[in-house]
């Protein structure tokens, strides 16, 4: 029965991101870069993670979501997220307040429709092999975006991990928020409880994501003193979050930490804090 609930959201995916991407690429000389992102991507990202949720049994929650700045303001921000899934590469841009830019590698581009949608959409695509101009055009194309009300998200691991370990934390969101005086958010989740990494199937359960409050550099940091400081909360906060995947130094659960001290727990979309969703 998994394995049907599988089939059926990733053939649901394959279908409807045909006629998405078509609109995006259509009408991308007629209508601006945000606008496509509101009436089309999100919308599509959204039914996505429904999809996954009603079909596939993969619900979430979401801590920590007052640390997100609203609509309104337009300070830079760089994502810093665990990641350890593709579940997460859906998720972050169907829920966030601003329209969001991937720092992805160019061969994404050459998927049909799901490729060709991401080129028409103002990320940041990167050939990976010329390390120093994929700096400089992150840095440049990065502030461009951010100037226009975009986040960045970035993956300090660069690629998915599996749960319980930890990957090497790389630099580069925090050069680019010391070049372009952005804040940084660290994001912790545990998205591959539910669909590991280099699967195609899903294992119904609660994805935990908690969103810790933003991290502005120190006068005089670097790099990697700035990089610690995220890694430091993001892998402390996953063994908040998903203590079963570290057996031999997670501290208490959240659902085992006394009622007065339970920190606030919000979602998405005004539902009940104590429902999964």
């Amino acid at each position: 029965m998994k394995a049907i609930r599988s089939i059926l959201v990733f053939l649901w995916m394959a279908l409807t991101v045909i006629p998405v991407a078509t609109l995006l690429v259509i009408s991308s000389p007629f209508i601006s870069a945000d606008r496509r992102w509101w009436w089309f991507a999100q919308p599509w990202l959204r039914a996505a993670i429904a999809a996954a949720r009603i079909i596939g049994g993969v619900k979430y929650r979401v801590h920590g979501l007052d640390n997100l700045p609203d609509q309104t303001d337009n300070q830079h921000i760089i994502l810093c997220p665990k990641h350890q899934s593709t579940w997460e590469t859906f998720f972050f841009p169907s829920m966030m307040p601003h329209p969001l830019a991937y720092v992805f590698k160019r061969e994404l581009l050459y998927i049909p429709f799901f490729g060709w949608a991401l080129a028409v959409i103002d990320m940041v695509h990167i050939d990976r092999s010329a390390r120093g101009e994929a700096w400089n055009k992150v840095a440049r194309l990065g502030a461009e975006l951010m100037d226009k009300g975009r986040w960045i998200i970035m993956f300090p691991e660069g690629t998915r991990t599996e749960r319980g370990s930890k990957g090497v934390y790389k630099t580069g969101a925090a050069r680019l928020a010391l070049a372009t005086d952005a804040k940084i958010i660290p994001i912790a989740l545990s998205s591959a409880r539910c669909w590991p990494r280099r699967t195609f199937r899903f294992i119904p359960g609660v994805i935990d994501v908690s969103i810790g409050e933003p991290i502005s550099p120190m006068e005089g940091e670097s790099a990697v003193e700035l990089m610690a400081r995220i890694e430091g909360w993001i892998e402390s906060e996953m063994r908040v979050i998903d203590p079963q995947a570290y057996p031999s130094d997670a501290p208490e659960s959240r659902s085992a930490v006394a009622p007065g001290l339970l920190p606030d727990i919000d979602t998405v979309g005004g539902i009940d804090p104590d429902q999964h969703f």
